[in-house]
């Protein structure tokens, strides 16, 4: 008795071959793409780029070594023929107890006006991305014409709410907090010129989550707070973490803000850097070192968050 194969099924050990077979088609695509956008003149350019751009830092670094005489005399290159350093202006800088608080204060400043922009970004963003409601579509352009308002034009209504009561209003939030109501105005306004861009590149980057997953999990039963959740908000981290730099940077080398909603006890570190000079700039050359210590927070922010940082960075930029 002879057994029939039909012609349109397939053999034994073909779906294996043919998967092999296109994961080698996309591993020899992944390498002629490299090929492409690697070459020896971009690595050259980009090595360029990068010790050009690194050129003023490294000056900012070398003049807060130097003593202060030295820095008003002649330029930090000249330490490549009188080798003269020292710590001392470093210790005058650590040793200023106003700047010890003001850096306490971008501490408690930044942490939740980075963190709250973020978790009213993402609901909005999966609100305008998969839940349909009257005039979604007009309500996301008009968040997104939101971004082209200069931050000065918005300083005048936002004092003028401050001043009909809207951060006491806040403040009452915050009330089991000691302390916390000196920045309730620093942190609405941080937080309200941050959510149109937050909402705008989260939103492209939650619509890009394959309509199959969500239709699932509603077929399973899940509500839009277990989609957002369990599903949503896991894929969505990298996007998240990559704005979460962005915001964290922004808000701790702010100085239009500070200077108009956080002053007092309140005061950033980069007011008081700003302070730092005294009268006709005679305390400047205190500035490289003070700027220095003031970097090591988003230094360490940004190495904490890499990995997220270049794949947050393409969010919503393609499809599939």
């Amino acid at each position: 008795m002879t057994a029939t194969i039909p012609a349109d099924l397939p053999l034994p050990g073909a779906s294996t071959t043919k998967g092999a077979v296109e994961r080698a088609d996309v591993g020899n695509m992944t390498r002629r793409t490299k090929r492409r956008l690697t070459s020896r003149g971009a690595t050259i350019a980009s090595i360029i780029i990068a010790v050009v751009w690194t050129i003023p830092t490294f000056g900012l670094f070398v003049t807060s070594l130097r003593p202060q005489a030295e820095i008003t005399r002649s330029g930090w290159w000249e330490v490549f023929v009188k080798w003269d350093l020292t710590t001392e202006n470093y210790a005058t800088v650590l040793g200023n107890s106003d700047l010890t608080r003001s850096f306490i204060n971008s501490i408690a400043i930044t942490l939740p006006a980075t963190i709250a922009p973020l978790v009213i970004a993402s609901l909005a963003a999966y609100a305008f991305a998969w839940i349909d409601f009257k005039g979604k579509n007009w309500l996301f352009i008009f968040v997104f014409a939101l971004q082209i308002v200069p931050i000065q034009m918005t300083l005048v209504p936002l004092l003028t709410l401050f001043s009909r009561g809207l951060n006491t209003q806040a403040g009452t939030l915050f009330s089991g907090f000691q302390g916390a109501g000196i920045y309730t105005q620093v942190w609405i306004a941080h937080t309200i010129f941050a959510l149109p861009l937050a909402i705008f590149l989260l939103h492209n980057f939650i619509s890009e989550i394959p309509g199959e997953v969500i239709e699932a999990a509603r077929v399973d039963g899940a509500g839009h707070g277990q989609i957002f959740l369990r599903i949503v908000l896991p894929l969505t981290v990298p996007a998240i973490a990559s704005f979460a730099i962005f915001q964290f940077l922004w808000v701790w080398n702010d100085l239009l803000v500070a200077l108009i909603f956080a002053s007092g006890d309140a005061s950033p570190i980069t007011r008081t850097l700003a302070e730092l000079t005294g009268q006709f700039g005679r305390s400047a050359y205190l500035l490289p070192a003070g700027a220095f210590i003031a970097m090591l927070v988003p230094l360490l922010v940004f190495f904490a968050l890499q990995r997220y940082f270049v794949r947050g960075l393409l969010a919503g930029s393609t499809k599939g």
